[in-house]
């Protein structure tokens, strides 16, 4: 592994709250808002974080409409700026999936995007991503390849690379990404900022263009963890339209916090010494806090993991694009259409066999959270440049993913918390995972280790409008 920390780290941009309060007191504006978003998208030029965005004069004009609602000041996102990946339907804009010849329109706004602007924030534009949200790096795209900001080398992760960047950037407080193998904590762990992970069914998959429809989550790219709370208010809620639809899981309670911790003999870096000495200092701060640690083996997880990639659930990719793989073959990036048409090889027997595993290691992990509340494990064990991605693209995605693969398969909660720098000046991140429905209590201890003061609710913060009441013809 080669790096050169020639980057600076994130440069974030005004919170939620103080975007908010800003709108809210008159000292600021949407429409200010929406100009100083537009100068810093249009400084960077294009560097692989945008597919598109709303052009300023259209931008403005939104933000505009925002100002002029009834009751706008009381609105929770009250002209807070956010980007969307762009595998998520926005009603007028393109829907690429980084293949413009997989492209088309949408004709409606995806529930979850939908919930945000009745609330009162400002859509700016679609994020990068790896094609069709298959991996973990952010170089399986035909646009320009997005860089961490940390150094101009490092990749910047996938496939919501271009979601973290935004926010690390200070470009946009929050993003809407998604996350089925790990694409909202690994890019958010090389871009030092948080990635949210939900339980699977809290907010809605409707209008995301499925990698595993069993597995996808809608997710929540921020700088800390009160803008999570803040946006995760908003975007929850069950949705009839959505099969794995299920409400949210209760708050926290206040309770003592059992945290697993597994043997450090366990835990691989992949030769990183200095990743693997930075994370067992946070491990040393974690047992000398008076929380309660409890030793877990990682041996089910790890199991449960290996089965994305090496079993059928590849094949679910194909329920999506089977036919576009058949018909424009050679439109498919590469890497990602070798790793569509290795589903093709599973049969019926290969999948059930594999439910059934997994359904063990569902019991086996189970029995361990009679023990413990929440498990802290590194977000990514190393990190790689461009050129090594490229050069071995499977093998290192497969590192990337090493402790993300087996979030959505056990039905996990997980959350990516930057917690500082390796040695040699690259970001470190742990990751704080829990049973499905423990959101809260997975959000308070990422909160905790980040010494930030948390107020939340378990209730949504807005009741949103219907779709239809506000649309984007305005701003499109």
């Amino acid at each position: 592994m080669t790096f050169s920390a020639s980057g600076t780290g994130p440069a974030l941009g005004p919170s939620v709250a103080e975007i908010v309060d800003s709108h809210a007191s008159g000292s600021g504006s949407p429409v200010k808002t929406a100009m100083r978003v537009a100068d810093a998208i249009e400084a960077r030029g294009d560097d692989g974080t945008w597919i598109s965005v709303v052009p300023r004069d259209r931008l403005l004009a939104a933000a505009r409409e925002i100002e002029a609602r009834p009751g706008a000041r009381a609105l929770p996102l009250y002209g807070v700026p956010f980007g969307v990946k762009d595998s998520i339907d926005v009603a007028g804009v393109p829907t690429t999936l980084a293949c413009p010849d997989f492209a088309y329109t949408a004709e409606e706004t995806a529930p979850a995007v939908a919930r945000l602007l009745a609330a009162g924030a400002l859509y700016v534009g679609k994020t990068s991503l790896d094609q069709f949200a298959t991996g973990l790096n952010g170089t399986r795209t035909p646009y320009p390849i997005p860089r961490s900001v940390f150094g101009d080398n490092m990749i910047s992760g996938g496939s919501s690379s271009g979601s973290a960047l935004a926010v690390a950037l200070g470009q946009v407080p929050f993003c809407v990404a998604t996350d089925t193998a790990g694409s909202g904590r690994v890019p958010a762990a090389l871009n030092g900022v948080v990635g949210f992970k939900p339980s699977r069914g809290v907010i809605s998959t409707v209008g995301l263009v499925p990698a595993c429809k069993s597995l996808d989550c809608i997710t929540v790219m921020a700088g800390c963890i009160e803008d999570v709370d803040r946006t995760f208010d908003v975007l929850a809620g069950l949705d009839d339209n959505d099969s794995w639809s299920r409400p949210r899981g209760p708050s926290y309670g206040g309770k003592p916090i059992r945290i697993g911790l597994p043997d450090a003999t366990d835990l691989e870096f992949f030769g990183d010494e200095s990743m693997a000495a930075a994370h067992f200092a946070i491990r040393k701060k974690i047992l000398r806090s008076a929380a309660t640690t409890v030793a877990v083996g990682l041996g089910p997880f790890l199991d449960a993991g290996a089965l994305l990639y090496q079993g059928s659930w590849v094949a679910e990719r194909l329920v999506e694009f089977a036919d576009f793989l058949a018909a424009q073959p050679d439109s498919i990036h590469p890497v990602v259409r070798d790793i569509l048409r290795s589903g093709e090889k599973y049969t019926a027997v290969d999948a059930f066999r594999a439910q059934q595993r997994l359904q063990e290691l569902r019991a086996e992990v189970g029995r361990g959270w009679r023990d413990m509340d929440v498990l802290i494990l590194p977000t990514i064990g190393t990190t790689f440049t461009v050129d090594e991605v490229l050069a071995r693209p499977i093998e290192c995605n497969t590192v990337l993913g090493y402790y993300t693969h087996f979030g959505n398969l056990l039905d996990l909660v997980g959350v990516a918390v930057p917690m500082g720098l390796t040695a040699d000046g690259r970001p470190l991140s742990v990751m704080v995972l829990g049973p499905a429905l423990s959101d809260d209590t997975v959000l308070q201890v990422a909160a905790q280790l980040l010494d930030e003061p948390r107020s939340h609710s378990d209730e949504p913060a807005h009741e949103p409008l219907s779709q239809s009441t506000y649309m984007l013809e305005e701003q499109l």
